[in-house]
């Protein structure tokens, strides 16, 4: 247990590093560095060094040692890739990267869910958006984000297509920062609530094209929140 504690301490801290630019493309990292900075074993460091280069973050090198790679080698759908770029300065790219990657699936996913979902997945959706309504008009924001979440991760289960399902993930994290990040305005907004509601209900009615039009709805307002806030960043900071 402490030793997982540890590496994770070490890939969190060099990840966001790395991922932060603070440390270059290019540089090469030693264990005997790594065990100095964080005063932690060798085996320590090097299990550390082994999950950074499972996400592509880093790779060994014969003479060089463990090379830091650039942003395109890594692995982008990594939660804690994800992660570490929404901490960092790089968020605005990040977001408008995720917003346009749930644009590019989402409404169809939601048209696949329409034929394809199951009763059980029908009743997680109802549930889903029936938990937005109460806790979102209730302004019980942590259960409304939950059941947000859930939301979105059932449909893309619904659409029954592995590729969709194995980007569930960076979807939710992409939920995950729309409260802190994606509105200008009042949060939640009884519009999203309706329209989360209109796509349980075509999914229900097995209405494809509803299903689809609702929720690009639903990211359309996103991206016109996520854009607001950019410029209002943009206008604080200068």
């Amino acid at each position: 247990m402490v030793a997982t504690v540890l590496h994770s301490g070490v890939v969190n801290a060099l990840g966001a590093d790395i991922v932060s630019g603070r440390i270059p493309v290019g540089t090469a990292l030693t264990l005997e560095g790594i065990q100095e900075r964080f005063d932690v074993s060798r085996t320590v460091a090097r299990e550390g060094m082994r999950i950074l280069e499972a996400m592509h973050l880093v790779t060994s090198e014969r003479r060089h040692g463990i090379v830091v790679q650039p942003p395109e080698s890594w692995h982008v759908f990594d939660r804690r890739v994800i992660r570490w770029r929404l901490d960092s300065e790089h968020r605005p790219a990040q977001l408008r990267s995720l917003t346009e990657l749930r644009i590019g699936i989402e409404p169809f996913a939601a048209h696949l869910a329409a034929a394809r979902a199951t009763e059980d997945e029908k009743d997680a959706l109802r549930q889903a958006a029936g938990e937005m309504r109460v806790f979102g008009e209730a302004g019980r924001l942590d259960r409304y984000l939950a059941a947000d979440i859930a939301f979105h991760r059932t449909v893309l289960r619904a659409s029954h297509n592995e590729m969709y399902v194995a980007l569930i993930e960076p979807v939710i994290e992409a939920v995950s920062e729309r409260p802190l990040h994606g509105h200008s305005h009042a949060y939640p907004v009884p519009a999203a609530m309706d329209l989360h509601e209109a796509v349980m209900l075509a999914i229900a009615d097995g209405d494809g094209a509803a299903a689809e039009a609702a929720m690009l709805g639903i990211l359309s307002d996103v991206r016109s929140g996520i854009g607001a806030a950019l410029h209002a960043d943009d206008v604080t900071a200068g």
